[in-house]
């Protein structure tokens, strides 16, 4: 049976089921069919519509993302957008599920949702539709190869979100900067992939940073996770009830040695004795790798080598091929490594305020000048 395809210019005949009909003329741009399926398909209006929410939940939820999202290199934006929206989404979970059975079968959702949209077969999902754009684009640039990398750490990052989703403290500080390395450092693994850029440097200066970010936003979490629990609003802006009880995720060992007791965080706050100290403790551990995130970025600039080896190479995607040009790799990448800024900028903030979390003040302009000056001067 043959399905009649009108523009304004001509009439196209294509099969009813096909996988992948050839782009014909402006108008039908955008429209791209997905493999094996019947009458499904992603228009311009759908990946707008999908650019749109994402960048919404970025602007209201991750106001970090919002603005480095426009300082990494431009074909991969949407893909960035996508993975930090999808961040956003797991990291919700569980204010929004009432029980662990249902968040279980909610983080199935997404990772099947993920395992269609690198099959060709997005679902209806914003989030699918801009990653799918993003991958239909690569693959259109370089080719497939590097999409299986990209689909290794996005379904990492749904792995790890759904292994923490029960909030419970980090056992160790190690066992903290793992989740770091599998979450926040993942996520740029994934962006250095999609531009596509396989570089050993570059991933061991994710990694550092990646772990930075992932213990700030840990340290940025406590007045809220230890206050009592309010609705919360949903994606689509309507409210649901929170049947999230008070936690505290610093680690047990950290946390043991400050003598800091959850119970008296969640009743005094900032009173409660021995959190400042545990907190100085972590946050020491996050200034640690940018230090050596910077250190190591000026020693290559100068045709150094990094100065130590990087710990995860040889592991899972860690596989690199040859030789490799630091200088344009480092020019190339540098928007993704401006992840750094906004965690340094929340340390200095957090060491202003005595340590105490539930004082540190927003940034405000300062921010996105901070952001400017790192790009213009290449340095972190």
């Amino acid at each position: 049976m043959r399905n009649l395809v009108v523009d304004s210019r001509r009439i196209i005949y294509s099969s009813f089921c096909m996988h992948r009909p050839t782009l014909v003329g402006s108008g039908l741009k955008g429209l791209v069919y997905s493999p094996a399926t019947c009458r499904r398909y992603v228009t311009d209006a759908d990946v707008e519509s999908a650019r749109r929410y994402c960048l919404t939940q970025l602007h209201k939820s991750d106001y970090d993302a919002h603005l480095l999202r426009r300082f990494v290199p431009s074909p991969v934006q949407d893909t960035y957008a996508a993975i930090r929206a999808l961040n956003l989404e797991l990291v919700r979970l569980p204010e929004l599920v009432s029980n662990p059975t249902i968040g279980t079968l909610r983080m199935k959702f997404w990772q099947e949702s993920i395992d269609k949209t690198f099959a060709g077969r997005p679902p209806r999902e914003p989030i699918c539709i801009l990653l799918y754009k993003g991958l239909q684009e690569l693959e259109e640039r370089a080719g497939s190869a590097t999409k299986k990398s990209i689909k290794f750490w996005v379904s990492r990052l749904v792995r790890t979100r759904e292994k923490h989703m029960d909030n419970r403290p980090y056992i160790s500080l190690t066992n903290l900067e793992d989740y770091a390395e599998n979450t926040y450092s993942t996520m740029m693994y994934a962006t250095l992939a999609s531009m596509p850029l396989r570089s050993m440097h570059m991933d061991h200066l994710s990694s550092h940073i990646g772990k930075a970010c992932g213990i700030v936003a840990v340290l940025r979490g406590i007045p809220v996770l230890a206050a009592p629990a309010r609705p919360v609003k949903t994606p689509s802006g309507a409210e649901a009830p929170n049947t999230r009880e008070p936690s505290l995720l610093l680690p047990l060992d950290v946390m043991a040695e400050a003598g800091v007791k959850e119970e008296e965080v969640f009743w005094q706050g900032p009173n409660a004795p021995g959190l400042q100290d545990a907190v100085f403790k972590v946050a020491t551990r996050a200034n640690d790798h940018l230090s050596t995130a910077r250190e190591m970025l000026k020693r290559l600039k100068e045709g150094q080598d990094p100065g130590h080896e990087f710990e995860h190479h040889g592991e899972d995607e860690h596989i690199y091929d040859g030789e490799s040009d630091t200088s344009r790799e480092i020019r190339q990448s540098f928007g993704v490594l401006l992840e750094a800024v906004p965690a340094g900028q929340f340390l200095e903030n957090l060491e202003k305020a005595n340590f105490d979390p539930f004082a540190v003040r927003s940034s405000g302009w300062r921010l996105p000048w901070r952001i400017w000056q790192a790009l213009s001067k290449e340095r972190l």
